[in-house]
């Protein structure tokens, strides 16, 4: 199913009486989609829920939305084949668009390994509401952590359209923010990224002990 092909007629956008900055003021921090990317075992949903938990508990709204999880429902009735793969991305764009608009930090943990997928749902967006975080780790390092053991049946020969082995990975060109999530410890990188939200005014700044 291609984007082109599900554009709606008779239908008209109707503004709310309720503003993105009336919710913002009132949850007192700025809506944002965080929209972590990388290869499988890379670490973006450990990054991603370690994040949330740390903005949780600075009293704001979040909310993680991850590959697995969406596939169950909203894009349960798409596979991995690259067409699918770019109408994961649009669908996962314009639901944290919304999220965005109510308000909310919203964090993405999605392979989205093509460029294009990104860039697409960037421009759905605001300047600054999309930020780009590339949890960037070697292949080997995330075969290392493959739990599910997905590297080793997508080698042989038993998962088709694998990224990094049989469907290519495309690393992002500009990034907001790069986390060498091969190397470093969780509580590091989730550190830099929320250097990148108050860098960003969309957290305010708080002492680190």
């Amino acid at each position: 199913m291609s984007s082109s092909a599900i554009k709606s007629s008779n239908v008209v956008w109707h503004e709310s009486a309720v503003t993105r900055g009336d919710r913002e003021r009132l949850k007192s921090h700025k809506g944002v989609v965080l929209w972590f990317t990388g290869l499988s075992g890379a670490g973006k949903s450990t990054l991603a829920h370690a994040v949330e938990e740390a903005c949780f508990n600075r009293a704001c709204h979040t909310y993680v939305l991850d590959g697995d999880n969406v596939r169950h429902g909203l894009c349960g009735d798409l596979g991995f084949t690259a067409q699918d793969r770019t109408e994961n991305i649009r669908r996962i764009g314009e639901m944290s668009k919304l999220f965005v608009d109510a308000g909310v930090i919203v964090l993405t943990a999605f392979i989205s390994p093509f460029r294009d997928d990104r860039e697409r749902v960037r421009k759905l967006m605001p300047e600054g509401d999309f930020l780009e975080i590339y949890c960037k780790s070697s292949l080997e390092r995330c075969e290392e952590r493959d739990v599910k053991g997905l590297y080793r049946r997508a080698r042989a020969g038993e998962i088709p359209e694998f990224t990094g082995i049989s469907s290519p990975y495309e690393e992002p060109l500009n990034p907001e923010l790069t986390v060498n999530t091969g190397e470093w410890s969780i509580e590091k990188s989730a550190a830099a990224v929320l250097r990148l939200l108050e860098d960003r005014g969309i957290l305010r700044p708080c002492e680190r002990v």
